[in-house]
């Protein structure tokens, strides 16, 4: 298999021995015991983000039925799980350590395993972070199973899955080093969540105003306004219908799916526009705030921003375009507070797909405050953003460096 172009020297400056080429089987022995009396219910889900974690963590509940799982294959801190599902972050599925200490049960989709040696673990479960052993699946034909989201494993391949392994100090000092980095990522990662929480803790106090800005002379600002959204834009419109539409124009062409879910940015993505010649009121302009108007997206929200470059907007997104007596970034922000969001879960009840429409958008209501407070308001909110964005950078940075160890350590 060869050996990485990164390699660990030992304390006294001398080289580590040559890695040798081992499989699976000779490393791992598999995991049989079953919940046979179903007196273990803590029911561990295997996923690509998070690794092996409770069921009721990952989704807030615990979704196997009492007295269903005693099929599910026991598993203790320590052990290694296989899940061969495939997603964008694990293409061939995810492989993880058990870390907990509390005994835990796992879907018998999942193959598990135990290391014959425990201080092999650290660094193997590193090492299944990696696309090392992809090629050996892909080789032997295992891409997909029954299902096209299931790698079609079988314990035979399993077994032949190829390792590259160095000797126990030098396995020692990489998992020691990609922890230090995961421990970096994590602080940062803490850092982005707290300036997040600051960030809407602040708007808490600004929207509801128990924070009031003054004006700069110390004067008081008027009293705020209940407005509706109608009222504060110009009529708000649909985007144009495409469906049908061959897409090789020149343009950029936005979507409810190339806008971030998180950060309602607009995702990097080159979308060009239906052929031919657009009408200009489908052409996002400053001041305008992208609305989603149908499906799980509904309500998801964008503001337009000239570094984007020129952009047509799609059907399934309603534009409505802040009018020059109120700041566009205020009237956006809006859109991220716990009443948009509670209004948005019943404005949308249909009996089929979640909607809303044009009309409905534009009757939304909140408390507006004059232009000048507005603009005090959206510059302390953007300044966080500012923040953010560089914590946001600074992370990204160091899991692009993880990402660069792991393929000069193992690849």
């Amino acid at each position: 298999m060869g050996e990485p172009k990164l390699r660990f020297k030992a304390d006294d400056g001398s080289e580590f021995p040559d890695w040798e080429d081992k499989t699976l089987g000779e490393l791992f022995t598999f995991v049989t015991e079953k919940n046979k009396d179903g007196h273990i219910n803590n029911v561990v889900t295997n996923s690509a983000e998070r690794g092996l974690v409770p069921q009721r963590e990952y989704f807030d509940k615990d979704i196997a039925v009492d007295g269903n799982t005693k099929g599910y294959t026991v598993i203790r801190k320590g052990d290694f799980v296989y899940n061969p599902r495939k997603s964008a972050s694990a293409p061939f599925g995810p492989f993880n350590i058990y870390e907990r200490d509390e005994v835990g049960i796992v879907s018998p989709l999942y193959t598990c395993l135990t290391p014959y040696d425990d201080e092999m673990a650290p660094y193997l479960s590193w090492y299944f972070k990696t696309n090392r052993w992809h090629p050996y699946i892909v080789t032997h034909g295992a891409q997909s199973g029954a299902r096209h989201d299931r790698v079609g494993m079988t314990v035979a391949l399993m077994e032949g899955i190829p390792v590259l392994l160095p000797s126990l100090p030098e396995q020692r000092k990489i998992s020691d080093f990609l922890s230090a980095v995961d421990a970096v990522i994590a602080a940062q990662q803490a850092e982005v969540d707290a300036w997040e929480q600051r960030k809407k803790g602040v708007m808490q106090k600004l929207f509801s105003q128990e924070v009031r800005f003054k004006a700069d002379d110390g004067s008081e600002f008027p009293d705020w306004e209940e407005k509706t959204l109608g009222e504060l834009c110009a009529p708000l419109t649909y985007g144009m219908n495409a469906a049908a539409t061959k897409f090789d124009g020149e343009n950029r062409y936005i979507r409810i799916t190339d806008i971030d879910d998180e950060t309602h940015a607009l995702l990097p993505n080159d979308i060009v526009s239906p052929s031919g010649e657009l009408d200009d009121k489908y052409l996002v302009k400053k001041g305008d705030i992208l609305l989603a108007r149908t499906g799980a997206s509904t309500g998801k929200s964008y503001l337009y921003h000239p570094k984007d470059g020129k952009l047509f907007y799609a059907g399934f997104l309603i534009k409505a375009h802040v009018l020059p007596s109120s700041d566009d970034y205020f009237i956006y922000s809006q859109t991220f507070t716990d009443r948009y969001w509670k209004w948005v879960k019943t404005a949308s009840m249909r009996s089929g797909q979640p909607g809303i429409n044009a009309n409905e958008y534009a009757s939304y209501s909140f408390a507006v405050p004059s232009l000048p407070e507005q603009r005090k308001i959206a510059d302390c909110l953007a300044s966080m953003d500012e923040v953010i964005q560089k914590s946001k950078d600074e992370l990204a940075k160091w899991r692009d460096l993880k990402k660069g160890l792991l393929q000069q350590m193992f690849v």
